[in-house]
């Protein structure tokens, strides 16, 4: 395997965090912000299924004693549809029967409340590592395409197919990707993808922009006016 920050990893997923007890969850979402590109909490954990269902999702956090069902029952659920996405059960009890199911429904990991930082830190490396290994680390860039980020691959879902980019246009989409929290400025996409070159023509830089955006779609990526670029994914 390629040399791979995991959480570098965990800036480009999603997390759903299901907790009804307002203070703790209030408290991880602030943290789980900072760790991941997106954030979902919910307190409800029958809205958090309903949202799952029609949503991106990564990974799942979730406490086991919520006041509706439990966060086995969750995982039941999910499981029905879904076998790979990695899951992390949170207790403040250790329950042995839990702990089976846990083990029966693959979880990731187990840990127990209040939350040791280091090791619900080192839970979502684990999660991350495993959504490398079984190859369902991508961006979702619509409803046909997504890009392979270990491959380097342009996915077309809808036909089947890889869609061929050039080395320069590799240069410029991985850049968007890494930094799709922000506007990527002029500059930094001419040194990354001319590296530095003084020889670049404006004519050179639309083209490129151009033959990029009818292979991935207009809209994905956004011109900020006189600023640079951003994705929208």
């Amino acid at each position: 395997m390629q040399n791979i920050d995991f959480k570098e990893v965990l800036k480009n997923l999603t997390i759903l965090y299901i907790e009804d007890e307002k203070s703790i969850r209030e408290n991880l979402t602030k943290v789980l912000t900072l760790l991941f590109k997106k954030c979902i909490s919910f307190e409800n954990p029958e809205d958090a299924l309903e949202y799952y269902n029609n949503h991106n999702i990564d990974i799942i956090l979730t406490d086991i004693n919520l006041s509706d069902i439990n966060g086995i029952d969750i995982i039941k659920k999910v499981r029905q549809s879904n076998e790979d996405i990695p899951i992390i059960l949170l207790t403040a009890y250790l329950e042995t029967d839990y702990l089976l199911d846990a083990i029966k429904y693959e979880v990731t990991e187990y840990l127990n409340k209040p939350t040791n930082f280091e090791l619900l830190l080192k839970a979502f490396e684990k999660a991350a590592k495993k959504i490398v290994n079984k190859g369902n680390y991508f961006f979702t860039l619509n409803n046909n395409l997504e890009y392979r980020v270990l491959n380097k691959e342009l996915y077309d879902k809808k036909n089947n197919k890889i869609i061929a980019l050039t080395s320069n246009e590799l240069k410029f989409f991985e850049l968007l990707i890494k930094n799709s929290n922000r506007v990527v400025t002029y500059d930094e996409i001419k040194n990354e993808v001319w590296e530095n070159s003084i020889e670049v023509t404006e004519s050179a830089f639309k083209n490129l922009l151009t033959k990029l955006r009818q292979k991935i779609g207009k809209d994905v990526i956004s011109n900020i006016s006189k600023v640079g670029y951003k994705l929208n994914i």
